[in-house]
Formats: structure tokens, sequence, C-alpha cells
């Protein structure tokens, strides 16, 4: 099959013929129909943590069973339309029985331990797969995984009813957490983003207000279109700094929960928070249930995750549409269809 390898770190992927993936007993594969470039993957390309030469990236996909191992049963058949959580468990141990893959001590992650979806073919775990309804495309479907990150984002948050939100970056994940953010009730969402682009984006996902952060102070700007301070902050980006300058920005005794991955060492004043006691929350990845709410909701057309795409390519861009990534861009999510 052709694939996009990494095969050295800080360079361009590289598009190979390699061998079709197996399935195990409790296996599959799937024939890639969507894969999302993912800006973890664009760190994980560059620095090189948590990843090793020649491997294949890509973790957010849908597409189509073409193989079934022996111990899947019939709750798969060829030709069903699936998407995944990125993760193969052991499907024994508490944390899969409960849908918590990413927890489970033997996990392999696709994209980092295990070859990810920049390729024509995928292996998944059945315990981690999902079907698609006949409403959700191909397109959507590779979209569900970082609409499950902003979700599970703001689960864990559980902001008050009429919360008044400041989100810090419009990009994928940042536009997954401001549209769960309206779904679930908050009276303003507000997001600071540097891309006009972006920033366009942002009003289609729930942002009741955007702000230019390099023409107007975030804080003054967010009080003065909402009417008051923020009651929850998040950190949507993940660069060295910006974490910092969220606790600045956070009212006394409200909360900062970082969503962004940032992949390099970082440094905060802790007294800022101390002296505000302000709570500061980390969060990552989700449950199987995010994925199942994420799928449920764009069946019944009560999310526009399609508006987040904006473009498509095949393996002869890729390689070039994933470098342009690593910078400054006017591009939201890019999806490669192999």
């Amino acid at each position: 099959m052709r694939a996009a390898v990494l095969r050295e770190i800080g360079k361009p992927l590289e598009i190979e013929t390699v061998d079709d993936p197996k399935p195990g007993p409790g296996e599959m594969i799937v024939r890639v129909r969507g894969s999302g470039i993912c800006g973890s993957d664009l760190h994980w390309a560059q620095l090189g943590m948590a990843v090793k030469p020649g491997q294949i990236l890509g973790h957010e996909f849908s597409g189509d069973v073409v193989e079934v191992g022996r111990d899947v049963g019939d709750r798969f058949r060829v030709g069903d339309r699936v998407c995944s959580i990125p993760f193969i468990g052991c499907g024994h141990c508490r944390a899969c029985l409960a849908g918590d893959v990413t927890t489970c001590d033997t996990a392999l992650a696709t994209g980092l331990q295990a070859p990810g979806a920049y390729a024509e073919f995928v292996k998944v775990g059945a315990a981690e797969a999902l079907h698609l309804p006949e409403a959700v495309n191909h397109r959507q479907g590779a979209l569900v995984e970082p609409l499950a990150v902003g979700l599970h984002a703001v689960g864990q948050a559980r902001p008050d009813p009429g919360a008044r939100v400041l989100l810090i970056g419009a990009g994928p994940i940042g536009l997954a957490v401001s549209l769960w953010s309206r779904f679930f009730g908050a009276s303003a969402v507000v997001v600071s983003e540097r891309s006009s682009g972006r920033r366009d984006l942002a009003g289609r996902f729930g942002a009741t207000d955007v702000i230019d952060p390099t023409a107007e102070e975030v804080l003054p700007a967010f009080e003065a279109k909402t009417g008051g301070p923020p009651d929850l902050i998040y950190e949507c980006v993940g660069v060295p700094g910006l974490l910092q300058e969220c606790l600045g920005m956070a009212p006394r005794r409200t909360r900062v929960v970082v969503v962004g991955v940032c992949m390099e060492p970082d440094t905060i004043f802790p007294f800022v928070a101390m002296a505000k006691e302000i709570t500061v929350q980390f969060v990552i990845a989700y449950e199987k249930r995010d994925f199942e709410l994420a799928i449920a909701m764009i069946d019944q057309g009560r999310v526009a995750s399609h508006e987040m795409i904006t473009d498509v390519v095949g393996f002869d861009d890729f390689s070039e549409a994933f470098e342009a990534l690593k910078r400054p861009t006017t591009q939201c999510k890019v999806i490669l269809e192999p």
C-alpha cells in the first residue's frame, strides 16, 4: 500500500510503498477514506517526541472495513463504514470495558506505537471502532476524533450554565471546544485567534465574538464584548508562554483549562495563579462515549463539522500540505483522501 512515512525528524514526509497491515484476532483492517492532519502530528514530526523515524502518522480517520480478525464475530462486516478511537487496547481490562481505552496499560496509540492512517489501509481494534450512520460521510467521519477531543475538554471542565468563556486559538480543537461550549449553554464564547481565516470560521462553530490579539488586548476586549470578565479560559494552542498569559488574564477564582498540546518545556510563575486562587486543569483525549455523542450530533445535523475542512488532498500533494501547516496558515483542517 501507499503511505506517508516519517523517515527523518523535521523533514517532509515521504510517500512510499509499504507492507499492508494484517489483523490480529480482535482487529480489523480499514481502507482509509479520509484522514485529518492534526497539530499533534505536526509537533511529533517536527520535534520527534513520542515517535520514531519510520513511523506512519495519522489518527483522525474513517473508512471501510476490508478484513476482520477471527474474534470480531458479527459486530462488523466487510464493507461497514467506520471511524475508530486511535488506540488498540487489550479489550478486557476495566478501562477497555468502560470505553476508556486511552488509560489501558497495554494500549497502542495509532500513529505513534502502531502504524497510522496516512496510508491506504490502517489496522484498528474492533472494540474501539464505531459504525458511521448513512448520513455521516467519510470526511465528517474523519472529524469525529477532534470533535471528541473538544467534547471531552468541555465535559471535564463542567462549565456553569450561562458561563462567559474565553477561548485561545481557533484551530480544529479550539473550534470543537467553542462548538461544545455553546452547545452546553455558555452565554458567551469569545475566541482569540491571530489568523483572520480562522477567526471567520469561529463564528460558524459557536463563537459569539472574536478577538484579533495582534490588534487589541485580549482581556479588555473580552470584557467590552461580554460585559464582564471570563468565568473560564480554554488554552487551545499549546505553545510555550501561553499558559502564563492565560494565568495573567484569569480573574480571581476562575479556571484555566489546558487543551493545547505543548511539546516543549514551558515556564510559569506559580504565585500569579496562587494569588488569584486559579484552578488549572489539564485535559487530553476522550472516552468512547465522546465519539458516540459526536457521531450522533453529526448524524442529526446538529453539528456542522464539515465547515472545519478547508482543503482535501491526495498523496501527490499531501507532504507539501503537511509541511505548510507547520507555519502560520489560513488552513484549518486538511483531509487526506488516499
